[in-house]
């Protein structure tokens, strides 16, 4: 499994706690910056990270800013992405088996570090279910293509 991960100046902290995290459990990672604390766009790196995902390049992709809606309205803008903004165990869970998520998205002031890893674990560790969640998540393809 391979995860880009980004995050602009108010997600880097916790991008880089959950970039230790996985990388510990083995997780190959593409890391899109930032790179510090310096003021950027968010909307710069929820683009890369989704383009990371939504090109195949990554299984899947985990963005962060200071409440992870920005980021997650931006990588949502890409053809192909489907972003949740998760602050608890259970959304992610859902996301993952419900919507067939392939980015997560993270408010760094909103989760702290031990949540936030415990978000990320439910995220990655839950299957898409299929069956009747199937035709939603083509149903979310077909809005995204302009036929809903």
């Amino acid at each position: 499994m391979k995860i880009a991960v980004a995050a602009d100046h108010g997600g880097f902290d916790l991008k880089e706690i959950i970039k230790r995290h996985l990388e510990n459990r083995g997780v190959e990672i593409l890391d899109l910056g930032t790179y510090s604390h310096e003021s950027v766009h968010y909307p710069v790196f929820g683009a890369r990270c989704a383009h990371a995902v939504a090109d195949g390049e990554c299984d899947f992709g985990i963005v962060v800013c200071t409440t992870g809606i920005g980021i997650s309205i931006t990588a949502n803008k890409i053809p192909g992405i489907r972003c949740a903004l998760c602050s608890d165990v259970l959304s992610a869970e859902l996301t993952r088996r419900h919507n067939n998520a392939n980015m997560l998205a993270l408010g760094g002031a909103i989760v702290g570090p031990g949540l936030a890893l415990r978000i990320v674990d439910a995220f990655l560790s839950a299957s898409f279910e299929g069956g009747r969640h199937q035709i939603r998540v083509d149903m979310i393809r077909d809005a995204e293509e302009g036929r809903l």
